[in-house]
């Protein structure tokens, strides 16, 4: 890996392309001249379909009976969902004043690195490098595969490997589209969030005639074998909040994203009652009409409502889910490449992640390096553990995020900040958060202790790779960098330039 700083000082080599510090690129040809950088080519739409595209994914369809389960009634269970949703928006007006005050890629990273140094977003890179970012991804994935293979296998679940193999096909699908064009990532992602709230749509209108037919038996006793231990409780927000997860993707490409002072804290308001509204009404019909013991064995919970209320037409369910995790997995590649491209433009990767396609303006090593952490998780059975693992991983570091907010109060008070929040709501996102990591030791102990063992061992990689470095890892990776720039990056086209 570089040390920090090695990627603005080594040479460029003539005709390609490696971002600075500030988002431009530095040189467009041997001669010094001119140069390129990833447009803006985000408006406000494309921000709300990218935040309503990434958090209606694999959550809504997977999550529920995580969310009842450790909930233990469907009052509690509703409940949660709603306060995820509120957190979630608290959350997200915290990132606001951050994401304004620090117009940089690379979300909690960026943010993190500015409050407390390079070590916490190193570690934070770290995390988000094994575990965050490709498990989300590969649940989706897997999401995707299991509903689009449900309809072949329906007695019994598809079969582990045409699961897996499907996923995988999928991810280097998406892998390709964005590495060819930020526009059709924006056009697929805008295609696909109107059908996922198509299908929610469906879920709540059936949801809403069941009840309005008389069926209300199952919401009579909602409060019955309520689990109100702070343990479970923090569990069940664990997977409330999975279904949330991606509020903060946007703050990942404020630099693509046009008049981002204006553009970003609106995306945010418009996308997040949407989709906590949606949330609510279609787990209202699902417990409207699903037992709670029948909702709990079920592996596609919204497969199984469709065979019970849509008769004939159930079969356009498994397409809908599938339809609406790969708009949530092409949403998650295209803002989560951006922080590996924007940590090695910093030092705490290798400068090959930072370079970018002159002729598709893409940054196509960083894609290309997450598609392969994504394939080597797909194998990992399951799913609902990788919940549990990432869900704490994220709030931990969600928190220090929002921390950091209070930190740069303190450290720079007379910073431009296009958008302050009052000082209320940061404290109550910390505190709720701070509940959540903390109860959920004692309820998955397991999960907390690897995900914080990962985090730990962040620190000796980062002092002998980046604080410093061993001389010969130097040169391995001096030559890794020059051999993708070769393998991945095209002559410079002064067409693509304007």
């Amino acid at each position: 890996m570089a040390k920090v700083g090695d990627v603005d000082n080594r040479p460029v080599q003539q005709g390609f392309r490696r971002e600075s510090d500030e988002g431009a690129v530095a040189v467009k040809d041997g001669n010094g001249d001119g140069g390129i950088e990833m447009k803006k080519e985000l408006g406000l739409m494309d921000g709300v379909a990218i935040i309503v595209g990434v958090i209606v994914g694999a959550g809504i369809f997977v999550s529920p009976k995580g969310v009842l389960l450790y909930s233990g009634s469907i009052g509690v269970a509703i409940i949660v969902w709603i306060l995820s949703g509120v957190l979630s928006m608290v959350g997200a007006l915290c990132y606001a004043e951050l994401g304004t005050m620090i117009p940089k890629s690379g979300g909690d990273y960026a943010y993190i690195g500015e409050a407390f140094g390079p070590l916490p977003a190193f570690l934070y890179l770290w995390v988000a490098l094994l575990i965050l970012v490709p498990a989300g991804n590969a649940i989706t994935a897997i999401t995707f595969a299991q509903y689009l293979l449900q309809p072949l296998w329906p007695t019994c679940e598809p079969p582990y490997e045409s699961v897996r193999l499907l996923a995988a096909v999928i991810t280097c699908l998406l892998t390709a589209i964005n590495c060819r064009n930020v526009k059709w990532v924006a056009r697929v992602t805008e295609t696909f969030t109107g059908m996922k709230v198509l299908a929610l749509l469906v879920i709540t209108g059936a949801g809403v005639w069941h009840l309005m037919s008389g069926n209300t038996e199952l919401l009579e006793a909602p409060f019955a074998n309520s689990k109100i231990q702070p343990g479970f409780i923090a569990v069940a927000f664990y997977n409330g909040l999975f279904s949330y997860s991606g509020w903060n993707y946007l703050n990942f490409v404020t630099e693509e994203l046009k008049d981002p002072y204006r553009n970003l804290p609106r995306a945010i308001c418009i996308s997040m009652p949407v989709v906590t509204i949606i949330y609510v009404i279609t787990n209202i019909a699902y417990f409207a009409v699903l037992p709670p013991d029948e909702m709990l064995s079920s592996q596609a919970v919204a497969v199984t409502f469709a065979e019970k209320m849509l008769s004939f037409m159930a079969w356009t369910m498994p397409l809908f889910v599938a339809c609406s995790t790969f708009g949530s997995l092409n949403g998650a590649i295209f803002a989560s490449s951006r922080l590996f491209f924007v940590g090695a433009r910093n030092g705490h990767l290798p400068a090959a992640l930072s370079l970018i396609n002159i002729n598709c303006l893409t940054p196509i090593p960083s894609l290309l390096f997450l598609c392969a952490l994504t394939l080597l998780l797909l194998f990992i059975r399951d799913v609902f553990a990788i919940i549990n693992y990432v869900s704490y991983v994220e709030i931990l570091f969600i928190f220090i995020s929002v921390a950091g907010l209070l930190r740069l109060r303190q450290k720079a008070p007379d910073a431009h900040r296009p958008i302050k929040v009052s000082l209320i709501v940061p404290v109550v996102f910390l505190l709720t958060a701070g509940f959540l990591v903390i109860f959920s030791v004692f309820e998955s102990p397991m999960e907390v202790g690897i995900g914080t063992v990962v985090i730990l061992l962040g620190i000796p990689v980062y002092y002998v790779t980046i604080g410093k470095p061993w001389g010969w890892l130097t040169r391995k990776s001096q030559s890794f960098n020059r051999f993708c720039s070769k393998l991945f990056l095209c002559m410079p086209n002064s067409e693509k330039l304007d």
